[in-house]
């Protein structure tokens, strides 16, 4: 009788602890404690050939501070009554750029009252709920931005190329740092030149090259460009495409109302594709701030970091989206120096904090150097060739 017993004594033991074990796993990766995230640190794979991600700074990242506030913004849009003060002042804060210079005022491209913006509303908010409604995580959208970037640009262009990947791709970033290079000619090499933000090129051929084929933009210049005549956004000329990503979703309203007088394409990124972005980018901060700072809170985090305003700089969203439509990617101008300007063409000398540039430059180095590293993209998503000019 006892020989009976004692197998199944100690299978039931055995059941006991496995399941106990499991319990404080799970309870372990559960708690968003950095104490927890710098112990896997050790263990997790982030140091060794084997890379495995630590999956406490994934929940984290996953995270998204500002989503209650944009789904207020897209529900106070919907409901617009322009006879309510309280809608139009809401409407006149929610318009200026995030930029850090309050003080700079910002105006619609039309008064809120106008006739043009009823010719127009209805169209704005049918592209608010398509933009808003497709605002989720779906890594696979890196496998999809051919279609939905190179495909429309090379279509009107008249370009009857089959759906693949650029040859070549410049991004040139606005580093100050570019003032004591000479790339210009090696920038115009390539097939595909992305330039940011309106940068300037006059006065700078040599160092930045003179060849634009993308203007990569942040909705805050098109919002600033709205208060022109037929919306005129086109410093690298009319013809050339422009991809934007909106930072606000009242910027859709700039977006419907200054489509129709761009000759070249003017293409808004999926947001799908923002949220990847933003993920990435929050998992690099997080575990550079981590690393360097070994602080106990991720509150700690978030208060250096801008909190709900923490978003990916314009020059990272560039850089993905050439490695999503570019077998070969060769990146200039990211970096910083200090006895440079921030910006090779302006006087801008401070950084804003609500972008982490030290881990975005990270980032440009995983791609160079070890794509594993990078969390969050699919596994059928082949990253091409990355180089990083200094």
């Amino acid at each position: 009788m006892k020989r009976s017993v004692r197998p199944l004594f100690s299978a039931l033991l055995f059941g006991f602890l496995a399941a106990t074990l499991i319990c404080r796993v799970a309870i372990r990766r559960r708690s968003f404690s950095f104490s927890s995230a710098i112990a896997e640190l050790g263990t997790s794979g982030l140091m060794t050939q084997e890379f495995v991600f630590n999956d406490t700074l994934l929940e984290f990242a996953a995270i998204d501070p500002g989503e209650l506030k944009f789904k207020q913004e897209v529900d106070l849009i919907s409901d617009y009554d322009n006879t309510r003060r309280s809608h139009r002042r809401y409407f006149s804060s929610m318009s200026r750029p995030i930029d850090g210079r309050r003080g700079i005022p910002s105006k619609f491209p039309v008064t809120l009252r106008s006739p043009q913006v009823y010719r127009y509303w209805s169209e704005f908010k049918r592209n608010l709920r398509l933009w808003a409604r497709r605002k989720a995580y779906e890594p696979e959208i890196m496998l999809d931005l051919i279609r939905l970037v190179k495909d429309p640009i090379d279509s009107a262009a008249s370009l009857s190329l089959p759906s693949k990947r650029y040859s070549s791709c410049a991004v040139v970033g606005n580093s100050g740092t570019l003032l004591s290079s000479q790339y210009g000619s090696l920038i115009d090499k390539h097939e595909i030149v992305i330039r940011l933000n309106n940068a300037k090129t006059q006065r700078f051929e040599k160092k930045v090259g003179s060849k634009t084929s993308i203007s990569f933009i942040n909705s805050n210049i098109l919002h600033l460009c709205a208060r022109r005549e037929s919306c005129h956004c086109h410093p690298y000329g009319e013809t050339v495409p422009i991809v934007m990503y909106i930072c606000q979703p009242i910027h859709v309203l700039d977006y419907t109302v200054c489509k129709p007088s761009h000759r070249a394409p003017l293409v808004v990124t999926d947001p799908r594709f923002d949220v990847l972005c933003a993920r990435i980018v929050k998992y690099y901060s997080i575990k550079n701030f981590l690393e360097e700072k070994r602080v106990k809170g991720f509150q700690d985090w978030s208060k250096d970091h801008e909190g709900s305003l923490f978003h990916y700089s314009s020059g990272m969203q560039a850089v993905m989206l050439a490695v999503g439509v570019c077998e070969k990617v060769s990146i200039f101008g990211f970096g910083k120096s200090n006895s440079t300007k921030h910006h090779y063409h302006t006087n801008q000398k401070a950084e804003l904090k609500l972008h982490d540039y030290e881990a975005e430059y990270k980032l440009y180095r995983d791609l160079e150097n070890n794509p594993r590293a990078i969390p969050f993209l699919p596994e059928a998503f082949k990253i091409p060739s990355v180089k990083v000019y200094h």
